[in-house]
C-alpha cells in the first residue's frame, strides 16, 4: 500500500497501479474505477538523437573508425569523411563494450538478446546476421580485449573471474580471478597482448591489496606472477617489439605533511617502470658512449640506414621489382602507370600481412631485478600504450595540485625524453596497428597520430547517432537489467531469502500500465524494494524534465508587515564563516538593516500575493539593484546594487552550526566545543577537521552527527577524536608540549537520531566500539549495506546495488536494519523544539560538563631540571 490520503470519510491509497478506498465506517475498501483516455503518444516508436547516450567507445584497427556505445546500439563513425553507421538497430535489446578485431573482419560485444549478457561478434561490414559465441547465463561482463592475431578474446565479469575465448578450439576457460575488484576497477580492467598473441599481461590482485604483475602464457596455459607485490605494480603495456613490459609502480614515497596537525599522506607514488624481457636485452637507460668512430665504419652504418629505407621485400631479397612494360626511360619521365602502382601496394599489403610477429621469448627468472624506472616524474598516470621505441600515456593532476588538465604524452626511448602529444585529455586509445590514437575530452572525440604537438581540431562527429526507440520493448529491457544487477551484485547471494525470479514476473506486469520511464521507475522502485535492504535506490533514466530558473537569494528572512515584505532578519553565521555571506552584509553595503522593507527588484515593485522570492526568478547568482525602504512607501526610498546567492542552503547550515555552538558554549560557560558532521563524505570530514582543529583546547567536545546522510566508511574520523595524551615535551621558553600536539584529551559526547544513516549510522558505532564516549538522543537509521557502483542503464538511469554487509568480530550481522542504540536516550520534544529548545544537545553538555568535574585532565607539572653535572 502507497501514498495513503485521508479525508473526513475515507482514505485513498495505491496498490498494485490501482487506486482504493477504505471506508473508515466499514473498513471496507473497493477499488476506484479510473478510465483515462489517451493516445498512448509516449508508447509509440520513434526516431531519437541518442549521442547524449554514450556510454563506451574505441578505435578501429587502423584508425579510420571509432565504435561507439549508445542507448544500447553499437554506431560505427568515420575519423573525418564519411557516414556514421548504427550497426545493430535492435530497440528493446543491449549491446554493450564494442572492440573491433585487429584484422578488422569482427566487432565483439556483449548481447542481452537471449536473456543474458553473452559474448557476440557480427562482421564489421554488417553483412551477415550477429553470432553468439558463448552461453554462460546469469552474470555481468565487461569489456572484450582482442588478442592481436584476432584468433581470441579476453574479458572480466562481476564474479572478477577473467576469461578467454578461444575461436580455434571454440573453447571458453577461466584463467584467473581478482579479489578486490568491483564495479569501477572491474570498468577499467585491462590486458595487454605480446605482439605474437602468445602472453597475456595483466595486474592480479594481491592479499595485501596490492597488485603484481602476471604473465599468462597461452601456450601452455600457465600463469606467473613476475612481481611480488610488495609495491602496487599494474597496469603492464607490452612493447611492440617485443624487448620490454612497460608498467606502472607506486615506488617513490614523498609525504606530504599536513598544515593543521603532525599527521601526513602519501600521495602521487606512481612511477613509469619498464623491464627488459630477457636477459640479454639491454636496459632501456644503459649508459652510452659517443666515440669518434672509424670512416669506413661509418659509412657502412650510412649505407645500412639508406638500405633500411628500402622496402622490406626489397631488403629481403636483395633484388629490384621487375620492369614494368614501359621503357626505363619512358618510367623516368611519366612514373610508373596507375596500375603498376596499385598492384606495387596490393604486393606490399599482401607482403605486410604475411609476416608474423616474432616469437616473443621472456626469462622469467629474476625477472623483477630487471625493473627499471623511466625518468618521468613520480605522480599520476593512466592509458599506458606502446609503439615502437615510445611509451605513451596520460598524466593526471598531481593530489594537492590546482593543476585540472591531463595531457596525453610519450617517453621516447632512443632520446631520452618526454614530449607531448595532446596538450589535455580525459582518454586515449591507440590502434591495434599503433598508428592511430582514440583521443576524449568531455564529449568531444577525435583521432590523432601518436605523435609530438597533436590537437583535437578534426572531432569525430557524434551528435548524429539515431536509433530508433521502441518505448515498450526498451523499458522491459532496463526493468530486466535492474532485476539482473540486483541479481549478479547483491551481496547475498541468496537475495535475502527473497524469491527473486518470483519478483520478476510478478513486477514485470505492471509494465504494461507503464506510460512514462516515470512509471518505470516507479516499478524498479518497487522491485528492489523487495529485497528489503538499505542502499536500493533507482533515479534519472530519459526522463521528462520541465525547464527551470535559478531563483536568486539574499540571505534573509521576510515578514509581511504594514502591506510590505519587510526584512525580518539578516543571516548571519560565525565571524569566521567567511566561504558565505549574506549579499547583505557585504562588505561597503552599510544602508540595509533589519526592519528595512523591500519594495522593488530591478525596479520592479514587488508583489504581495506572492512569495517575495517570485521576483528574484531567473536571478541566481546575479548583480541586482533593490530598492530598500526604512517605512513600506517608496518616499525617500534608496536603490543598492547586491549579487544575489544561488541557494542559502550552505549559508543557513552555518548559521544553524553557530546557533548550536553559543548554545553549548553559553551552557558550559565556554569549556565545551560544539562540532557539527553533516555527512561521512568529504564535506564532512571537511567539517569535522576544520570545526575541530578551532575547539582542541576545550575541555571537552559535542560531536553533533544528526541527520548524517552517511558517504564513506568513517574509521579516520573516530581516529581523529580518540588520540589519546602520550607524554609532554619540556621546552625552556612557552608552553610545554603535550603529545600529540593537536588534540583534544577531554571527555566527549555523540548527538544521533534516527535520520543518522549508512556512514552516520557506522560513525557512533565506531564511537562507541573506541570508548570515545556516550550517544545521546535516539537509534539511528539502521542502513549498513554499502554500495561499490553497478552498471549504467542503457538511457542513463541507474539503480544502486548493496553490495557489502556489516558484520561484527564475532561473526554475527549487525546494525542493518536496527540501527545504533544511544547510550542516553532523549526524545526530542516537538514542543521544546518548537519554542527553540534542544532537549538532545543540552543533555549532552550536562552528562560532558558532569566528566569534566569527575574525571578533570591532570595537571601535570614540569619535572625538577635534572643535574647531569659529572656524568
Amino acid at each position: 500500500m502507497h501514498f495513503p490520503s485521508i479525508g473526513p470519510n475515507d482514505i485513498v491509497f495505491e496498490n498494485a497501479g490501482k487506486l482504493y478506498l477504505l471506508d473508515l465506517a466499514t473498513e471496507k475498501y473497493h477499488e476506484v474505477e479510473i478510465t483515462v483516455v489517451t493516445d498512448l503518444a509516449t508508447l509509440k516508436p520513434h526516431e531519437e538523437n541518442v549521442s547524449g547516450y554514450i556510454h563506451s567507445s574505441t578505435i578501429s584497427p587502423t584508425g579510420k573508425r571509432a565504435l561507439f556505445e549508445a542507448r544500447g546500439e553499437i554506431f560505427s563513425a568515420p575519423a573525418e569523411h564519411g557516414v556514421v553507421r548504427n550497426l545493430t538497430r535492435t530497440p528493446g535489446v543491449a549491446e554493450r563494450d564494442p572492440a573491433w578485431s585487429p584484422d578488422g573482419k569482427l566487432i565483439a560485444y556483449f548481447s542481452d538478446r537471449t536473456g543474458e549478457y553473452e559474448l557476440t561478434v557480427r562482421n564489421a561490414d554488417n553483412t551477415d546476421a550477429e553470432q553468439t559465441l558463448t552461453h554462460l547465463g546469469p552474470g555481468f561482463r565487461y569489456q572484450p580485449q582482442w588478442s592481436p592475431d584476432s584468433k581470441k578474446i579476453l574479458w572480466i565479469d562481476q564474479t572478477m573471474r577473467i576469461r578467454l575465448y578461444d575461436f580455434d578450439t571454440k573453447t571458453n576457460q577461466v584463467i584467473d580471478q581478482q579479489k578486490w575488484a568491483y564495479q569501477g576497477a572491474l570498468e577499467r580492467f585491462t590486458v595487454s597482448w605480446s605482439a605474437d598473441s602468445r602472453w597475456i599481461a595483466y595486474a592480479g590482485d594481491k592479499d595485501n591489496r596490492n597488485s603484481a604483475l602476471v604473465l599468462y602464457d597461452c601456450k601452455d596455459g600457465q600463469r606467473h606472477e613476475v612481481t611480488a607485490g610488495f609495491y602496487d605494480d599494474n597496469d603492464p603495456v607490452f612493447d611492440p617489439d617485443g624487448k620490454y613490459l612497460y608498467f606502472r609502480t607506486g615506488r617513490t614515497f614523498g609525504p606530504s605533511y599536513s598544515e593543521l596537525d603532525e599527521t601526513w599522506i602519501y600521495a602521487n607514488t606512481f612511477n613509469l617502470a619498464a623491464v627488459p624481457l630477457r636477459k640479454d636485452v639491454v636496459s632501456p637507460l644503459a649508459p652510452r658512449n659517443d666515440e669518434e668512430g672509424d670512416k669506413d665504419k661509418d659509412k657502412k652504418k650510412d649505407e645500412e640506414k639508406k638500405d633500411g629505407e628500402k622496402k622490406p621485400e626489397d631488403k629481403k631479397n636483395g633484388e629490384t621489382k621487375p620492369d614494368t612494360t614501359k621503357s626505363a626511360a619512358t618510367e623516368k619521365k611519366d612514373g610508373p602507370t596507375a596500375d603498376a602502382k596499385d598492384a606495387e601496394k596490393k604486393d606490399d599489403k599482401d607482403k605486410k600481412k604475411e609476416e608474423k610477429p616474432k616469437p616473443v621469448e621472456i626469462d622469467l627468472d629474476g625477472f623483477e631485478q630487471r625493473v627499471v624506472i623511466l625518468p618521468p616524474k613520480a605522480g599520476r598516470y593512466d592509458d599506458l600504450c606502446a609503439v615502437s621505441g615510445k611509451l605513451i600515456y596520460r598524466r593526471l593532476p598531481r593530489v594537492g595540485s590546482a593543476e585540472d588538465r591531463s595531457p596525453a604524452l610519450f617517453y621516447d626511448l632512443e632520446k631520452r625524453e618526454e614530449k607531448t602529444i595532446l596538450d589535455d585529455a580525459d582518454g586515449i586509445e591507440l590502434s591495434a596497428n599503433r598508428e592511430k590514437l582514440l583521443a576524449r575530452k568531455g564529449n568531444a572525440y577525435a583521432i590523432v597520430e601518436p605523435k609530438e604537438g597533436q590537437k583535437m581540431d578534426k572531432k569525430i562527429d557524434t551528435g548524429n547517432f539515431e536509433a530508433e526507440i521502441d518505448p515498450v520493448a526498451e523499458w522491459r529491457q532496463i526493468f530486466t537489467d535492474a532485476w539482473r544487477f540486483e541479481r549478479d551484485f547483491f551481496y547475498d547471494p541468496g537475495m535475502h531469502g527473497v524469491n527473486w525470479n518470483a519478483m520478476r514476473q510478478r513486477y514485470s506486469r505492471l509494465l504494461a500500465d507503464a506510460v512514462t520511464r516515470w512509471d518505470v521507475n516507479y516499478v524498479i522502485g518497487e522491485l528492489i524494494g523487495e529485497l528489503n535492504s538499505s542502499h536500493t535506490y533507482r533515479s534519472g533514466g530519459d526522463v521528462e524534465s520541465a525547464p527551470s530558473r535559478g531563483v536568486g537569494y539574499l540571505g534573509c528572512d521576510f515578514a509581511l508587515e504594514n502591506g510590505a515584505y519587510r526584512i525580518k532578519n539578516i543571516l548571519d553565521a560565525a565571524p569566521w564563516d567567511s566561504e558565505v555571506r549574506s549579499p547583505l552584509l557585504q562588505p561597503g553595503l552599510t544602508n540595509v538593516h533589519v526592519g528595512d522593507y523591500l519594495l522593488a527588484v530591478n525596479g520592479d515593485p514587488m508583489d504581495t500575493t506572492e512569495d517575495p522570492w517570485a521576483a528574484f526568478q531567473g536571478l541566481a547568482d546575479k548583480p541586482v539593484f533593490l530598492t530598500v525602504n526604512g517605512k513600506p512607501t517608496r518616499e525617500g526610498a534608496h536603490d543598492v546594487l547586491v549579487r544575489t546567492l544561488g541557494s542559502e542552503a550552505r549559508l543557513r547550515n552555518l548559521v544553524w552550526i553557530n546557533e548550536n555552538r553559543l548554545r553549548v558554549d553559553k551552557l558550559s560557560g565556554g569549556r565545551i566545543g560544539y562540532v557539527y558532521v553533516p555527512d561521512t563524505g568529504v564535506g564532512g570530514q571537511n567539517e569535522l577537521v576544520r570545526q575541530w582543529r578551532g575547539q582542541t583546547a576545550k575541555e571537552g567536545l559535542i560531536i553533533d552527527e544528526r541527520f548524517n546522510s552517511g558517504g564513506q566508511i568513517p574509521d579516520r574520523f573516530v581516529e581523529l577524536l580518540s588520540r589519546p595524551l602520550r607524554n609532554f615535551w619540556a621546552v625552556r621558553d612557552g608552553k610545554d608540549w603535550s603529545w600529540p600536539p593537536v588534540a583534544n584529551f577531554g571527555p566527549k559526547a555523540m548527538l544521533i537520531n534516527g535520520w543518522s544513516g549508512s556512514g552516520g549510522d557506522c560513525f557512533p558505532f565506531y564511537f562507541k566500539q573506541s570508548g570515545v564516549g556516550p550517544l545521546i538522543g535516539q537509534r539511528t537509521w539502521g542502513g549498513l549495506i554499502g554500495m561499490t557502483g553497478a552498471p549504467a542503464l542503457i538511457d542513463n538511469g541507474s539503480v544502486t546495488v548493496p553490495t557489502f554487509g556489516i558484520y561484527n568480530t564475532r561473526g554475527e550481522w549487525i546494525i542493518e536494519g536496527y540501527g545504533v542504540d544511544p547510550d542516553i536516550e532523549v526524545v526530542d520534544d516537538p514542543g521544546a523544539m518548537a519554542r527553540g529548545g534542544d532537549p538532545q544537545l543540552e543533555r549532552a553538555v550536562a552528562e560532558v560538563l558532569k566528566e569534566v568535574r569527575q574525571r578533570p585532565l591532570p595537571e601535570v607539572k614540569k619535572p625538577k631540571y635534572p643535574n647531569r653535572a659529572g656524568f
